[in-house]
């Protein structure tokens, strides 16, 4: 066999950035990590913003460090995709200059939107055109507290760019929204895949500012000289569309992914849904908050948003911020200690969100439901496991209903998926199987659609069996006993509904 064909995925989180060499033999990808950065929100006179500049300089950083060492004359690169987390973007003047930084998706300026939103245009018809679950961390939603405050970056603004088509666009040269991380926008007609105009202009968005929408897979361009130059790129680089949306490029690359399965992206948030051939906008799937995002190969990931590792996430950063640096095993280690259900509480309450302390926001809720609130750092570790996997139980059931079948396996891709404590408990709770990895799914799936879109993949069924081919998935069968029915009926009973909500 020749020599290794070589891409580079740029995947970009919330809370951190990397850039991943994916060598394709023809067979498998062999991944390798060539540069990681710190991400997150910068607070400044009571906003918070993202510092795009600076995440800017650690992609063309990172460029650099996917062709240095390179000794075997396989320094150029045969594809350059970028995906990140959704729902936020950048403003570009008539020029195509940035206006300014962009918003933080947690931002407290979108407080009051939906129901703002809701006041002109009534609920149900925002989702019967959008297809996507009502969250204030929307596009929609930041866009029409730009038009409430009369911001003046929004008046300026010529084109709106989601947020990983702002660095395609300064990778390229082409301005293009890819239509999986458009549709997290809700600001796309589901049903006919283009801008929901006639949504925006009754919100009074201004609608010029949206530009064309492309598929996966699209050729966006070389990587402009200027980059080239500054990177040490050789040769023509082509930049493609990959699933923009992380998600969408973890789904893209689950092994396996049938209609009996269910997945879960699992990081700071757990997307947990099924794929489908068609958006599902009814009056189940609205009462029920459930999303159709655009998924790779014509496909719909229909789905709930639900809190995820972020709860522990925060309270880790807390403890840190106290004096107490937890290691992730550390604090997992602590969490299987505990006495199991002491504590339970609802991932999706609005004082999660963003509270200024996670340990003593978590705390508050259980005396509020009448439950001893967690004093140990085990406990408040279990309380949030235990809580995420009943969310997930009470999802797999309203998914089961809107599908109409049985749903035989879940299976968990991401960060969340060496969570050891966590993929037993998401069995347990929901009575199936669960098959854990890839924990790089984003970065495979980013990688796989380059592939298919150089021709070195067939489609995406040979993407998910090279996938297959190329990691270790790990399996948990649930296990008999315990009380998770009791407690899905106690958690249900006691917020007059299902979790999620």
């Amino acid at each position: 066999m020749g020599r290794a064909r070589k891409f580079v995925a740029v995947d970009l989180g919330a809370s951190s950035g990397r850039l991943v060499v994916g060598r394709w033999d023809g067979a498998r990808f062999d991944l390798s990590e060539a540069h990681r950065f710190a991400n997150g929100p910068v607070a400044m006179l009571g906003h918070q913003y993202w510092d795009v500049l600076s995440i800017w300089a650690e992609i063309k950083s990172g460029l650099s460090c996917c062709i240095a060492g390179e000794t075997q004359g396989a320094g150029e690169v045969a594809g350059l995709g970028l995906d990140t987390w959704g729902v936020d973007y950048a403003l570009l003047d008539r020029g195509g200059k940035l206006l300014g930084n962009p918003y933080h998706y947690r931002d407290s300026r979108n407080d009051g939107t939906i129901e703002l939103a809701c006041g002109r245009v009534p609920r149900s018809s925002i989702y019967d055109a959008t297809g996507i679950q009502l969250m204030q961390i929307n596009t929609l939603f930041q866009l029409l507290s730009m038009v409430r405050d009369g911001d003046p970056q929004l008046e300026a603004a010529a084109t709106l760019l989601p947020m990983p088509n702002l660095f395609g666009y300064w990778l390229s040269g082409r301005p293009a929204a890819e239509y999986t991380i458009a549709t997290t926008t809700q600001c796309l007609q589901a049903r006919e895949r283009r801008w929901a105009v006639e949504l925006l202009e009754k919100l009074g968005i201004p609608t010029g500012i949206l530009p064309p929408i492309v598929e996966p897979g699209t050729f966006l361009g070389n990587v402009l000289p200027e980059v080239a130059a500054e990177t040490g790129l050789t040769g023509s680089v082509p930049v493609i569309a990959v699933g923009s949306h992380d998600t969408a490029s973890a789904v893209a690359a689950i092994p396996g992914l049938d209609p009996r399965s269910a997945y879960i992206s699992s990081g700071t948030w757990s997307l947990m849904g099924v794929e489908t051939v068609a958006p599902v906008i009814d009056e189940r799937s609205l009462a029920g908050n459930f999303t159709n995002e655009g998924g790779v190969g014509g496909t719909i990931r229909l789905l709930r948003n639900l809190p995820g590792l972020w709860l522990v996430q925060e309270c880790r950063r807390h403890w840190r911020r106290e004096g107490s640096d937890y290691s992730w095993e550390a604090l997992l280690e602590r969490a299987e200690r505990e006495e199991p259900f002491r504590h339970l509480i609802d991932p999706d309450a609005p004082e999660l969100l963003n509270p200024p302390d996670m340990p003593a926001a978590i705390r508050e809720l259980c005396r509020r439901s009448g439950q001893e609130p967690p004093e140990t750092v085990g406990a408040v570790i279990r309380c949030c496991l235990e809580s995420l996997a009943l969310s997930y139980r009470s999802t797999l059931d309203d998914l089961q209903e809107l599908v109409g079948h049985r749903l035989e396996v879940v299976r968990i891709v991401g960060g969340g998926s060496q969570n050891r404590p966590l993929c037993q408990m998401a069995a347990d709770a929901c009575g199936v199987p669960v098959v854990a990895g890839p924990v790089e799914a984003t970065a495979l799936g980013n990688l796989m659609v380059q592939a298919i879109a150089t021709g070195d993949l067939d489609d995406i069924a040979a993407g998910r069996e090279a996938v297959a081919a190329s990691v270790t998935l790990d399996s948990y069968e649930p296990r008999p006993g315990g009380a998770w029915e009791e407690m899905l009926g106690r958690m249900r009973s006691s917020q007059g509904g299902r979790l999620g909500r």
